[in-house]
């Protein structure tokens, strides 16, 4: 389908076969200043309703660029704003087509109360309901605040989306860095996912059919994979997760969100025994289509990696989504650059893993030393079960620099004392004997473990102190 599709063309490729109803297909705009006329604004450049999708129940607006630019004013807006409240009353996700010029400058400061009133109506949907966004021509100005509420954007590849356009930023123009475009953005972190108009829709209905429709939603699948699968994949310091989960997920199927941003941490969501997981992973490489190392990562956290593993575990407490982590790291990143956020970065994702009383799970695939390894879903920032594949490492740091911390200055001191650290601080056995580690599991099980340990916590209730909010 191609970019130019209308807005019910749209809603009709995405929703399944002839369930999309309209809402509010008589609507106009009722401003007529500069000569604007009803007759002008069919649908007041939004078309709006609900229908199914996999037979869930979904609302859907889309922004139409014939009218208008499909720009916003007040009743655009009301339009997009009852929707909402359908959407919360009913317990249903919401998707965003969007499509627009911006603002309707006709109507003057009742376009900036309709840009309002939307914002208001996402947050107030945030962690009730899913709310998904997908960005088709332009959205710029106010308007890039819409996929910014949002849970997951996705964004068509030859879209702009943008604040301030590129030629608007001083020293820069978009031939020279399209700061607007769907690659930028996705390197930004600002996008989930992007391709073609029916790659977009192919995901959108992915994500609806894993996801809860709501945060009362007690959501679970029948499984029809092998409960007991082996788990060929898996190995100790496997160096791509996004392989190994989508070996260890039912039916193979793992969707990797921000794929573009903070490479080094993977997050995304698979099911488990019928189960949706979200999941953050520590990555150190990085394969192509052909199964050849394209880049390579340091087993660090980054602040970038933290923030995105942040967001995903806030989400999957806001619905109730059980998180598993996949540990592999030696420490935080260390550049001037990363110097200057990461502690922000890491506190962020430990506050929202320590403040998550969903279900916890780790695993460390390798190395889990320092503070980094505490911020990953430790046992005492709040992990339920936590488990080692054979080989693991748990400690302060690395032997061979305790080594030379600890030792004195010929090789040989050194040597021994790296040998005598690594026996006694960082194998698995000392975790093991102090509760660290519940359990060192053998790769080929690791499926079946945390499909057990997921029925196990299933019923899991916590307390968290009363607060508003969190601070942090």
């Amino acid at each position: 389908m191609s970019s130019s599709s209308s807005a019910k063309d749209r809603i009709l490729a995405l929703l399944d076969d002839s369930s999309f109803v309209e809402i509010g297909a008589g609507v106009t705009a009722r401003t007529t200043d500069f000569n604007l006329k009803p007759a002008q604004t069919p649908s007041d450049g939004v078309v709006t309703g609900y229908g199914v999708i996999d037979g869930g129940l979904v609302y859907v607006y889309s922004q139409d660029a014939s009218v208008l630019g499909g720009s916003v004013g007040e009743m655009h807006a009301r339009k997009i704003a009852r929707i909402y409240d359908l959407a919360i009353k009913t317990g249903a996700p919401v998707i965003g087509l969007i499509d627009s010029a911006g603002m309707r400058l006709q109507e003057g400061l009742d376009t900036l109360d309709a840009f309002g009133t939307i914002y208001k109506k996402m947050s107030e949907a945030s962690g009730v309901v899913p709310q998904i966004t997908a960005v088709f021509g332009n959205c710029g100005g106010g308007l890039a605040v819409i996929p910014a509420l949002s849970d997951f954007t996705l964004m068509e590849t030859d879209a702009k989306l943008f604040v301030n356009a590129p030629n608007a930023l001083a020293g820069n123009v978009e031939d020279k860095n399209d700061t607007s475009g769907a690659a930028a953005k996705a390197a930004g972190g600002s996008v989930d996912f992007t391709g073609t108009e029916e790659e977009i829709f192919g995901e959108i209905r992915t994500l609806v059919s894993i996801l809860p429709s709501n945060n009362e939603d007690d959501f679970a699948e029948p499984c029809t994979d092998d409960l007991n699968r082996a788990s060929i994949l898996v190995e100790s310091g496997q160096a791509d997760p996004a392989v190994v989960l989508s070996d260890l997920a039912d039916n193979n199927i793992f969707i990797e969100t921000k794929k573009g941003y903070a490479k080094e941490m993977v997050t995304g969501f698979l099911t488990l025994g019928g189960t949706t997981v979200g999941v953050a992973a520590n990555r150190s490489a990085l394969y192509d289509e052909n199964g050849e190392e394209a880049e390579s990562f340091e087993a660090v956290l980054t602040a970038g990696g933290c923030y995105k593993a942040a967001d995903l575990v806030k989400f999957c407490d806001a619905f109730e989504i059980p998180v598993i982590t996949l540990t592999n790291v030696t420490g935080f990143a260390a550049t001037e650059s990363e110097e200057r956020k990461v502690a922000d970065a890491a506190a962020k994702l430990t506050a929202a893993l320590a403040g998550a009383n969903i279900p916890k799970i780790n695993v460390i695939v390798n190395k889990a030393f320092g503070s980094a390894g505490i911020v990953m879903n430790s046992r005492a920032v709040g992990a339920d079960i936590t488990y080692a594949l054979p080989g693991a490492s748990v400690g302060i740091m690395d032997a061979g620099l305790a080594a030379r911390i600890l030792a004195g200055d010929s090789a040989a001191e050194i040597a021994q004392a790296k040998s005598r650290y690594e026996d006694l601080q960082n194998n698995i056995d000392s975790a093991l004997a102090r509760g660290y580690v519940d359990q060192v599991v053998e790769p080929d099980d690791l499926r079946r473990y945390l499909i057990g340990a997921l029925e196990m916590l299933y019923t899991k209730r916590e307390e968290l102190p009363a607060k508003k909010h969190s601070a942090k």
